[in-house]
């Protein structure tokens, strides 16, 4: 059984389409794991969201999706009135446009109940309550997954969910040693230099494992599967790249891997 650990999506539907495709999964013993942040900046987050929706509803104990920043932000937006979800630097203004048809402008109070009406009423009500199921973090034999990382180096059920969805904490970045730990949020040019491992882009220092590979025209959409370490990456211009990685693999997910091999339990990637 293997573990495929999809970073940030940001709307990019087109790349996960095709890194979907890419993917040796066997969708009856494999499972997948979204780290959130399906949503804001990319051209079609809606579809996103439909796409993971009904991955899950095919196979509910194999698909996994984490509650993101960016999800949360929109729920807040809808249930408080919060409005970070709208600054520019999010990108939660084109999933507005995207579920609403209609250009976010804001000038009066008014601009503001009739955005936050619109996206009430314009949002599938499946997808509003998808959001609102999303867990804060996954455990499997392999590994931990959060959005952004662990309170202290703490088991996530130990750590407090904004840490869980919003940290950038550079001690977990540089230190940590429990049980490896996948994460997003952070993009992997912006983590420490010394964990940015190879040409894939990704970030591996001790147990923690950053997937966020950054969103521009040329990041790659990344997604790792485990115990292997293969690393499965789809671009806006439709290439694609696969990287077996095999340094700074930490210790427990090597000597995992080395027991599989030893037992012969574990299928070929290639099947």
């Amino acid at each position: 059984m293997h573990t495929f650990v999809i970073g940030d999506v940001h709307g990019r539907r087109a790349q996960l389409c095709s890194l979907l495709e890419m993917l040796p999964r066997n969708s009856a013993t494999d499972t997948l794991v979204f780290l959130g942040d399906l949503i804001d900046r990319g051209p079609d987050a809606p579809g996103v969201v439909a796409d993971v929706i009904a991955l899950q509803r095919d196979h509910p104990e194999r698909v996994i999706c984490l509650r993101g920043n960016h999800e949360q932000m929109m729920l807040d937006f809808i249930d408080t009135g919060d409005t970070l979800w709208l600054s520019h630097v999010t990108g939660g203004e084109k999933t507005f446009e995207q579920y609403t048809g209609d250009h976010l402008r804001i000038t009066t109070e008014e601009d503001f109940k009739r955005a936050r009406r619109e996206t009430l009423e314009c949002t599938p009500p499946e997808h509003i309550a998808f959001f609102r199921q999303l867990p804060f973090y996954y455990e499997d034999e392999y590994a931990l997954y959060v959005h952004a990382g662990l309170e202290d180096g703490q088991h996530p059920s130990e750590s407090a969910p904004h840490t869980l969805l919003w940290s950038r904490d550079i001690k977990f970045f540089k230190n940590y040693r429990g049980k490896p730990c996948v994460f997003g949020h952070t993009p992997t040019a912006f983590l420490p230099l010394r964990g940015r491992v190879g040409r894939h882009g990704i970030y591996i220092s001790h147990s923690a494992i950053g997937l966020d590979t950054g969103y521009n025209h040329n990041s790659p959409l990344s997604c790792l599967s485990l115990p292997d370490f293969t690393l499965y990456q789809t671009f806006e211009n439709n290439e694609r790249a696969l990287h077996p990685i095999s340094a700074f693999i930490p210790k427990a997910l090597r000597t995992l891997r080395k027991e599989r091999r030893a037992d012969k339990t574990i299928e070929p990637l290639c099947g």
